[in-house]
């Protein structure tokens, strides 16, 4: 049976048809995202622009014309003063980075692990309250005994000394992560490994632990950028022989004599981030899959 069709009085129209048509504000509605996203990245992109273009600039052409223009006369000569100037931090940056990166992602992953299914749900409960406590406390208030600690441990002033800072400083944050993507997962992986009489060590390493790959990647790259970006630690406990490439760029752009050289401080500021981004560009899918890891439970 065919229904009629009804139509407005004013035009005559169909209802069905204008009912399908979506009024104004929907149309808005459904390109904002893509406009605010836009916004967004041009918001990102442009100073990196203004970097780059910068950083293949000479001083004379920087004097002459604009920061967003592109270089006429592209030249490499800022980058091999800041590659120059900045190698020998990034050896200590790696070997301050890495070591610290595993080390907390480890101990962050088994504190959680056994945080997450204690016996003991009060004092667990308890712990976890401390440890955010102490993840929101600002860096500065540890750093007095931090120094007294190392320098009893006589690690002041090395690399193993800023590797344990960074380590100390960063478990609470990365225990709370994982005590939280533990607490998602289901109790059968645990029941059938203790049925299989594995214990607390075989269970981590063997169930827990190769399930919770993606929210590893998360707390690595988390901890990998913080500590990379760090400042703070590299300046007072690595020592003046082993600073890393930030506090040499803090050097590089606070003891210039004679004429600014802007260049040379764009191409240093890309060439300290280079490792990061290049990291975030080939992780970020594997990052979005940890973190969104625990949003659905079932």
């Amino acid at each position: 049976m065919v229904l009629p069709t009804t139509t407005t009085r004013a035009t005559g129209t169909p209802a069905a048809t204008r009912q399908a048509i979506p009024p104004p504000h929907a149309r808005w509605s459904r390109h904002l995202p893509t406009a605010l996203l836009a916004g967004a990245a041009a918001a990102f992109l442009l100073p990196l622009w203004v970097m780059l273009a910068g950083s293949l600039k000479s001083m004379d052409e920087i004097h002459r014309g604009s920061l967003l223009l592109p270089p006429l006369r592209p030249t490499l000569d800022a980058w091999r003063q800041a590659v120059g100037a900045l190698s020998p931090g990034l050896l200590n940056s790696l070997l301050i980075t890495v070591p610290a990166v595993l080390l907390s992602t480890l101990l962050g992953a088994l504190s959680g692990y056994a945080l997450a299914f204690s016996r003991w749900r009060a004092s667990s409960r308890a712990l976890s309250n401390l440890l955010v406590l102490a993840a929101f406390i600002p860096l500065q208030l540890f750093l007095y005994p931090a120094v007294l600690g190392l320098a009893w441990a006589g690690l002041f002033g090395s690399l193993a000394g800023a590797v344990l800072a960074h380590v100390v400083f960063g478990l609470a944050l990365t225990t709370i992560l994982f005590k939280g993507h533990f607490e998602q997962l289901p109790l059968e992986l645990l029941r059938a490994a203790q049925i299989d009489g594995a214990g607390f060590a075989r269970t981590f390493f063997s169930v827990v632990l190769p399930v919770s790959m993606p929210m590893c990647a998360v707390v690595m790259l988390l901890q990998f950028t913080g500590i990379w970006n760090d400042f703070i630690v590299g300046l007072v406990f690595a020592g003046a022989e082993n600073r890393p490439m930030t506090v040499q760029f803090t050097n590089i752009v606070g003891t210039t004599f004679g004429e600014r050289a802007y260049n040379v401080e764009m191409a240093s500021a890309l060439f300290t981030a280079a490792l990061p981004l290049v990291v975030y560009f080939f992780s970020g899918r594997l990052f979005v899959r940890g973190v969104l890891s625990g949003a659905v439970k079932g």
